[in-house]
């Protein structure tokens, strides 16, 4: 597998961890917005427009106006996003992916989530969210959580642990609600129960030890649901407890948030609202951010050579790049003739050269990987010694093709 480099910018924006603008927490990318100022009113007159990247996975460009070299700290204003695709529904919990978990984690709340300031998502990186604490039993397969007891849903109910329960009894299909979809059951197929232990405590009981539980917790597709709205109300009009109340849904068009005034997060969110236009084409979106139209664009498809592009409009640019999720591989239907031959496809894997893959495709500023996202960048990637033992993988290409010229002379294909 190839991982492609890409040049995402830093955010000079708002405290993402804050808003909740959290991002899907089953990628490795995070957004740490710092500070911004507010929107200029008049906005026929030309302004500097900062940029910076973040490392991030893909590519990901961010435009923040203000007066001068500096950001100052500011309530208000409306951050602008394009959005590139049209999302079947509002539900995070029904919908398989970021297309709707992006702009809906504004909406939500988790019970933990990764630390928005640390640039790489560990279980150590892991903090409270509903939660304030929790605790394994001795076997491991208790986790409990003490959660807030200062949290109103959008409608005024007051959070509690039963929402818990619901949110998991609905995505194991234990709930007389049930789910139109439920892409993400799976994730929870160890999971035996959840229990509700006090007015401020829930337990999630697992079939067996599952030390990565907490981050499938923390994922950006793990928003606490409200018990007393039904699954069919979610999808059109969701509720949460997050920084930002659901407005309204306009599909090919918009979708758009405001300020939630009770948050329990004292003083956040510092944004007025958040507008998503929906631009699915690459071309337009970035159109769309070099003309001002809006102030940031999201990571996948800003590659090196078209960051540059970018650039060349935006000279003000300082971008960094880092090593993405997105990868570049060759699939073959291995039930066809003659590809169901596992000899051929060897032989087709060891014959590949990848590094030219990566000077084309990313001007060298890839990296070679397995499956996951290799090191440092990536926690579970493959280190490079094992890497090197993989059919195809390791560093002497000749040598790699000379033994795909004996599999095929062998096979007589």
């Amino acid at each position: 597998m190839i991982n492609l480099r890409s040049g995402p910018p830093k955010i000079a924006g708002h405290d993402i961890e804050e808003q909740q603008l959290r991002l899907c927490g089953f990628s490795i990318y995070k957004l740490a917005v710092k500070e911004t100022g507010r929107r200029h009113q008049g906005r026929e007159r030309a302004m500097k427009r900062h940029l910076r990247t973040l490392a991030a996975v893909g590519a990901l460009l961010v435009a923040a106006s203000a007066p001068g070299g500096a950001f100052a700290q500011k309530s208000g204003g409306t951050l602008r996003i394009p959005h590139g695709d049209s999302p079947a529904s509002m539900s995070t919990h029904e919908e398989a992916t970021r297309s709707t978990a992006t702009p809906m984690m504004g909406v939500f709340n988790n019970l933990v989530i990764f630390d928005q300031h640390v640039p790489q998502n560990t279980l150590s990186s892991i903090v409270p969210d509903l939660a304030v604490a929790w605790s394994w039993d001795e076997d491991k397969t208790a986790l409990t959580f003490r959660v807030r007891q200062d949290v109103r849903w959008h409608d005024g109910r007051p959070f509690s642990p039963k929402d818990v329960k619901c949110t998991w009894d609905l995505l194991t299909s234990k709930s007389s609600e049930k789910l139109r979809v439920n892409p993400r059951k799976s994730w929870y197929r160890n999971l035996e129960e959840v229990t509700v232990d006090s007015d401020n405590e829930v337990t999630f009981h697992l079939k067996r030890p599952q030390p990565f539980f907490t981050a499938l917790l923390a994922s950006g597709a793990s928003p606490v649901y409200p018990c007393h709205v039904s699954p069919a109300q979610m999808r059109q009009h969701p509720i949460g407890t997050g920084p930002f109340k659901f407005v309204e849904y306009k599909p090919n068009e918009s979708i758009r948030l405001i300020r939630n005034p009770d948050y329990w997060k004292p003083r956040r969110p510092y944004l007025d609202g958040i507008e998503y236009t929906i631009i699915p084409n690459l071309s337009t979106r970035m159109l769309a951010f070099t003309a001002g139209k809006v102030d940031m664009t999201f990571p996948y498809g800003v590659s090196i050579p078209l960051l540059k592009e970018v650039k060349s409009q935006a000279p003000q640019a300082i971008c960094e790049t880092t090593v993405a999720t997105g990868s570049r591989t060759l699939i073959v239907n291995h039930t066809t003739p003659p590809f169901d031959n596992p000899e051929l496809r060897r032989a087709i894997v060891l014959a590949l050269d990848r590094k030219p893959f990566i000077d084309i495709l990313s001007e060298g500023q890839g990296k070679i990987g397995g499956v996951m996202l290799p090191p440092p960048e990536g926690v579970w990637g493959m280190p490079p010694e094992v890497l090197e033992t993989l059919p195809g993988y390791a560093s002497d290409v000749q040598k790699n093709r000379q033994e795909a010229r004996t599999i095929m002379e062998r096979a007589r294909l």
